[in-house]
C-alpha cells in the first residue's frame, strides 16, 4: 500500500506530456502538427484516465485503511529558513483528484467533437491539460507555499481559457475582469500565507495547525492578528469561489466555450476556493469570527447567486449563477461546522453542474444550425423552446440536471443540499429560513430555464429577417422590455442588442436597464412562434460524442448520491462517505457516528422537497401554460383585480426584475465606486505631478536663469557697487518682514 502512495507524486504531471507535446510539435513541425490536430484527444483522454484509476485506488485504499500519507523533499535549508516540497494524500485529496479526473474526461470527450471545427483546437487542448495539471498540483500540494504556486497557475489557465476567443472584445474583457478580481484574493492569500509564516514559523499543514492551537489557547499570539491573517486567507477562497462581494467574474465568464465553462464551473477553478477552506479548516475553527464571516458570507451569497438568475436570458449566465448560489451553501456548511456536507455538496454538485453545462452546450451547438455562429442567437432562451421533439436525449439528460439541482430525490443533490439544510436549523434558524426559501428559487430558476428552453413551440423563425411580422420576435419575458428605449416590435432581438455590441467595453457596465410598469398589455399582443410544418431546418441531436458524457453524467448524477446514504439499521452513520473521511474527522476532533434519527430526517426531507415542488409549480405557471403564446395571462390576472394592488404587484415584480437582470447593481456600483474613482485619482495624482511638482522644479530651474542673467549685467567689478547692492536686499528684506509682522500682530 506505502509502494502506491509513494509514486502518488506523479499524479499532478501525468497530463502535461500533452501540453508539451503539441508546444514542441507546433515549434518544430507546425504543419504536421495541425494537420494530425484531431489525435491529440486520445492522448490527453488516455492520461487523464490513468489519473482517474490511479485516484480511484488510492480511494479505495483510503476506505479499506483510513490512511494518511505525507512525502516531503528538501528544497531549500538554512539556518534560519526551511522550504520543502511534497504530496499529501488524504480523503480530501483523493475526492478532489476523482473529481477532477472524472468530470475532466467527459469533458474533454465532448471537446473533441465541441471544438472540432475551431481553428484554435490545439490551443485549446493545451490549456485543458496544463489546466488539469495545475489543478491536481494543487489538491496534492503539501503546504501553503506549494499551494500558492499551483494557485496562481490554475489563475493563469482560467485566463487563457475564459478569453480563448480573444478576438472578441467581450471575451478578452471578460478574463481581464476575471485576472484583476482573482488578484484581490491572490494578493489577499499571499499576506495571509506569510502572516501565518510569521506567527507560527512554518507553511507545513499538521505544523501549522498545532502550533497555532497551541499559541491561541495559551494565549501565545495576538488574537486580532491571527483573525487578521485568517481573513487574508478566506479572502482568496471568497475570490477563487465566486463568493460576494468578488463574484462579479463569474457570469462574464462564459464568454469561453462551453466545455470551459463546464470544467471550470464544476472541478477546477471555483472547486479551489472550496477545497482551500476544506484543507484548512482546523485553522479556521480554532478562530470562531472567522467561522461566523465564512457562514455569513455563505449565506449571502446563496441567496444573492439564486435572486441574480430569475432573469437571466443567457443560458450559460443562469447555469452560472446557480453556480454561484450552489457553491454559497457549499461555503455556509464549513462556517456552520458541516465539513462532511460541504464535501457531499461538492461531489454532488460537481457532477450534476457539469451535467448541465455539457447539455447547455448540446443545445448550443443544435442553436448554431438554424441562427448561425452568434452567441446573443444561440444561447439566449428567448429565441429557444420545443426542442424536447428534435434533441430528446439532451432534453432528457438535462431535465435529470435540473430536478438533481432542485433538490428532488432520489437524485444526487437531494442528499447533499438536505443535510446542509438540517445542519443550518442548528446552527440558526435565521440562515435556516434563507437556505430553504433559496431552495425554493432555486426549483424556481432552473424550471425556468427548461421550460424555456425545451418546452412549448421554437420562438426563432427559420426563415431569414424580412421586416415583415411573419419573421417577428418578441421577448419571452413576463416581467417587460428589456433596455430603456421602446421594443420595435418588428425588429429581431438580436437586432436591438447589436446596437449595444458598437459600444466600448468595459469591466463593469454601468446601464442600468428600466422595466416597462404596463407589462401584462404588452405581453398580451405577442406572438412569438412560428407553425411552419413545411420547414426541412430544425435543432438536430449532437453527435454521439458529445451525447456520451452526458449519459456518463446522467448516471452520476442518478447514483452518485448514494455514498451519502446512512444505511446503517441501528442509527449510527456508517455510509460510504464517512468511511472516505474518517481520517480528515479524527484530525479535526469530531465525532462520525452522529445519530440518524430517520423519523425527523423523512420530516426534514418532505419539507425540503415540497418547498422545490413548490418553485417548480410557480415555474409552471409563469413558463408553463402560458409562456408559448402568451394569450392565457387571465389565469395570472385573476390573482389581483385591477386597481392599486394590481400596481403594487407589478411594481414589485418590475423591482425583482431590475435587481435581478441588473446583476444587483452591484456591477454598476462598482463601475461608479472602483472604476470612476481610480480614474480621478489618476487624474488628481496627475494634475498634482505635472503642475505643482513639475511646476515647482521648472520654477526653480526659471527663477535660476532669470536671475543669472540679470545678475550678469550688474557685476562690473565695484566693491562699492556690490556693497550698495546688498544693503537694498538687506533692508528691503527688513521692511517687508516689520510690515507682516504689523499685520499679523493687528490681527
Amino acid at each position: 500500500m506505502e509502494h502506491t502512495y509513494q509514486y502518488a507524486w506523479i499524479i499532478p504531471f501525468v497530463p502535461l506530456p500533452v501540453t508539451i507535446s503539441i508546444g514542441l510539435g507546433l515549434l518544430l513541425v507546425p504543419t504536421a502538427t495541425k494537420n494530425a490536430r484531431r489525435m491529440w484527444a486520445f492522448p490527453s483522454v488516455s492520461l487523464l484516465s490513468i489519473v482517474m484509476v490511479f485516484s480511484a485506488d488510492l480511494s479505495i485504499q483510503q476506505i479499506n485503511g483510513s490512511y494518511i500519507y505525507q512525502h516531503l523533499c528538501s528544497w531549500t535549508i538554512n539556518n534560519h529558513f526551511s522550504l520543502e516540497f511534497g504530496h499529501l494524500i488524504d480523503p480530501l485529496t483523493s475526492i478532489m483528484s476523482i473529481l477532477i479526473t472524472t468530470v475532466g474526461i467527459m469533458v474533454l470527450i465532448y471537446s473533441d467533437n465541441y471544438m472540432s471545427h475551431d481553428q484554435g483546437y490545439l490551443r485549446f487542448f493545451t490549456s485543458m491539460s496544463f489546466s488539469t495539471t495545475s489543478m491536481l498540483g494543487l489538491v496534492t500540494s503539501s503546504n501553503l507555499i506549494q499551494i500558492y504556486i499551483f494557485w496562481e497557475l490554475v489563475g493563469m489557465c482560467s485566463y487563457l481559457l475564459i478569453g480563448f476567443w480573444s478576438t472578441r472584445p467581450i471575451a478578452a474583457n471578460a478574463c481581464q475582469k476575471a485576472f484583476v478580481t482573482n488578484r484581490v484574493g491572490d494578493f489577499g492569500l499571499l499576506l495571509g500565507i506569510l502572516g501565518f509564516y510569521w506567527i507560527t514559523g512554518s507553511f507545513e499543514f499538521r505544523d501549522l495547525f498545532e502550533i497555532l492551537n497551541n499559541l491561541i489557547h495559551n494565549n501565545g499570539v495576538n488574537s486580532l492578528f491571527a483573525i487578521l491573517c485568517a481573513f487574508l486567507l478566506f479572502v482568496g477562497a471568497v475570490a477563487k469561489s465566486a463568493q460576494f462581494p468578488l463574484h462579479v467574474w463569474l457570469p462574464d465568464a462564459m464568454e469561453g466555450p462551453t466545455p470551459i465553462s463546464a470544467l471550470i464551473h464544476a472541478a477546477t477553478m471555483v472547486a479551489a476556493g472550496i477545497f482551500l477552506v476544506a484543507r484548512l479548516f482546523p485553522l479556521f475553527t480554532v478562530i470562531p469570527h472567522i467561522m461566523c464571516l465564512i457562514s455569513l458570507i455563505g449565506i449571502i451569497t446563496v441567496l444573492l447567486g439564486a435572486t441574480l438568475a430569475l432573469a437571466q436570458r443567457d443560458i450559460k449566465r443562469s447555469l452560472a449563477y446557480s453556480t454561484m448560489s450552489q457553491l454559497g451553501y457549499i461555503m455556509l456548511a464549513p462556517g456552520i461546522g458541516s465539513y462532511r456536507a460541504a464535501l457531499f455538496h461538492l461531489i454532488t454538485h460537481a457532477y450534476s453542474k457539469a451535467l448541465l453545462f455539457l447539455g447547455s452546450g448540446s443545445i448550443i451547438h443544435s442553436m448554431e444550425s438554424i441562427v448561425g455562429y452568434s452567441p446573443d442567437k444561440s444561447q439566449n432562451m428567448v429565441l429557444m423552446g420545443g426542442l424536447r421533439k428534435y434533441v430528446p436525449i439532451t432534453k432528457t439528460t438535462f431535465l435529470v440536471g435540473t430536478l438533481s439541482l432542485c433538490g428532488i430525490p432520489p437524485l444526487a443533490c437531494f442528499w447533499s443540499k438536505d443535510e446542509i439544510l438540517n445542519d443550518s436549523w442548528l446552527y440558526s434558524p435565521i440562515f435556516a429560513i434563507i437556505a430553504c426559501s433559496t431552495a425554493g428559487l432555486t426549483a424556481f430558476y432552473m424550471f425556468r430555464i427548461y421550460l424555456l428552453t425545451f418546452e412549448g413551440h421554437l420562438r426563432v423563425q427559420f426563415q431569414s429577417y424580412s421586416g415583415t411580422k411573419n419573421s417577428s420576435f418578441y421577448s419571452i419575458s413576463i416581467w417587460g422590455k428589456e433596455g430603456p428605449e421602446l421594443v420595435n416590435k418588428n425588429l429581431p432581438f438580436s437586432v436591438i442588442n447589436n446596437n449595444n455590441n458598437k459600444k466600448r467595453f468595459s469591466f463593469f457596465s454601468n446601464k442600468i436597464y428600466q422595466i416597462d410598469g404596463n407589462v401584462r398589455n404588452l405581453i398580451q399582443s405577442f406572438s412569438t412562434h412560428s407553425d411552419n410544418k413545411d420547414t426541412s431546418i430544425y435543432p438536430p441531436e449532437s453527435d454521439n460524442t458529445m451525447l456520451l458524457p452526458l449519459l456518463v453524467l446522467f448516471l452520476f448524477t442518478l447514483f452518485v448520491g448514494s455514498i451519502g446514504i446512512p444505511f446503517d439499521q441501528v442509527g449510527m452513520a456508517s455510509d460510504i462517505l464517512s468511511k472516505w473521511l474518517i481520517p480528515s474527522i479524527n484530525l479535526l476532533h469530531q465525532n462520525l457516528n452522529y445519530s440518524v434519527d430517520w423519523y425527523e430526517f423523512v420530516t426534514n426531507a418532505i419539507f425540503s422537497v415540497s418547498i422545490a415542488y413548490f418553485g417548480i409549480f410557480i415555474a409552471s405557471l409563469f413558463y408553463g401554460s402560458v409562456y408559448s403564446s402568451f394569450q392565457n395571462l387571465d389565469l395570472i390576472n385573476s390573482f389581483v383585480k385591477m386597481g392599486p394592488k394590481r400596481i403594487f404587484l407589478d411594481r414589485i415584480i418590475n423591482g425583482i426584475y431590475g435587481w435581478s437582470y441588473n446583476r444587483g447593481y452591484i456591477d454598476v456600483f462598482y463601475a461608479t465606486s472602483l472604476i470612476k474613482g481610480i480614474r480621478g485619482l489618476a487624474q488628481l495624482t496627475h494634475f498634482f505631478d505635472k503642475r505643482i511638482i513639475d511646476g515647482i522644479t521648472n520654477s526653480v530651474g526659471i527663477t535660476s536663469f532669470f536671475v543669472g542673467e540679470g545678475i550678469k549685467y550688474v557685476g562690473g567689478g565695484r566693491v562699492s557697487s556690490y556693497l550698495f547692492a546688498y544693503l537694498s536686499y538687506v533692508l528691503s528684506f527688513f521692511f517687508l518682514l516689520k510690515i507682516f509682522f504689523s499685520f499679523f500682530f493687528l490681527f
